[in-house]
């Protein structure tokens, strides 16, 4: 198998640089500034721009992924966390944590459209597939939020056994979503009967959980450890744990499903893991504090 670094990308992923303010483009290893605490990022479906959040500027910030030329600056709510672009690419959601908001901002005059009060702590967020609900990880404990994306309703589902939702994926399906705890516990709740199905415990701390293409396995971090861990889809169990470094935090999978892309927050680097195998094949270094990671075609 060849492990050459063009091989690893069927397409260009991108990962913010946290401590560093900056973002990295791979494979074709390109670093641009951004501002201060580069957190998380979106990419648009057409994957011509990315959207980037910084709690410390309260903003939002949109770079074309072409020529890394900054498109627009956007002031939102305190602390803006986890943000998503809708999936007709018109729209982008943030989690502000620091005022129980979401903002809705627009991708073709970069204006807040609307600001939507939720439960305190709201984290992350994803779309359901047809883009009519946004699904927010409410970490002040509250459960999982739901927003008709539409109207803006808002409602709330109970997570028992899950206390403080950090961050999230959805099954291919759109009927259960995959929460990763605060802690060190992946919750498994089903949308239709609202119910947890499981909660299986991981390594320490915080992370990103990304679910690979076609269900298999589902991939999650841990902040305070140095493993990924390998949940099957099927009997949810954790069926293997990867050594990678100290502080892994975003996971993302590549849109094929061949490779996991994980974000090294202590180490400055991040690393590349073939899916068939669950083995590491290549490790880059990059700036200070990889956080969070953007693959264009998994949401």
């Amino acid at each position: 198998m060849s492990t050459q670094a063009n091989d690893l990308f069927p397409e260009n992923i991108f990962l913010t640089l946290k401590d560093s303010g900056e973002i990295a483009e791979y494979p074709g290893q390109k670093v641009w500034k951004g501002d201060p605490v580069m957190l998380y990022n979106s990419i648009t479906p057409d994957g011509k721009r990315l959207v980037v959040s910084s709690p410390k500027m309260q903003s939002i910030y949109v770079f074309d992924t072409s020529s890394h030329k900054r498109l627009a600056k956007v002031k939102v709510g305190k602390a803006s966390k986890g943000l998503k672009v809708s999936p007709n690419g018109k729209e982008v959601y943030v989690a502000n944590e620091g005022e129980a908001s979401i903002s809705v901002v627009s991708l073709d005059n970069y204006q807040v459209l609307a600001t939507i009060p939720v439960d305190k702590t709201p984290h992350n967020l994803r779309f359901s597939a047809d883009g009519a609900k946004a699904y927010v990880t409410l970490q002040g404990g509250a459960g999982l939020g739901v927003i008709d994306t539409r109207s803006h309703n808002y409602t709330v589902i109970p997570t028992p056994g899950i206390p403080n939702p950090h961050n999230l994926d959805l099954s291919d399906d759109g009927n259960i979503v995959y929460i990763r705890d605060l802690s060190n516990s992946v919750g498994v709740l089903d949308l239709k009967t609202k119910k947890v199905l499981k909660v299986i415990p991981v390594g320490n701390g915080h992370a990103g959980i990304d679910i690979a293409p076609g269900g298999k396995y589902i991939y999650t971090g841990a902040i305070a450890d140095d493993t990924v861990s390998v949940i099957d889809a099927q009997s949810l169990k954790v069926v293997k744990t990867i050594k990678v470094g100290y502080g892994p935090h975003g996971v993302r999978v590549s849109r094929d499903g061949r490779w996991l892309y994980v974000a090294i927050t202590s180490e400055d680097k991040f690393v590349v893991i073939d899916t068939q195998t669950l083995k590491i094949v290549k490790t880059f270094r990059v700036g200070e504090f990889p956080f969070w990671v953007a693959v264009r075609g998994n949401p």
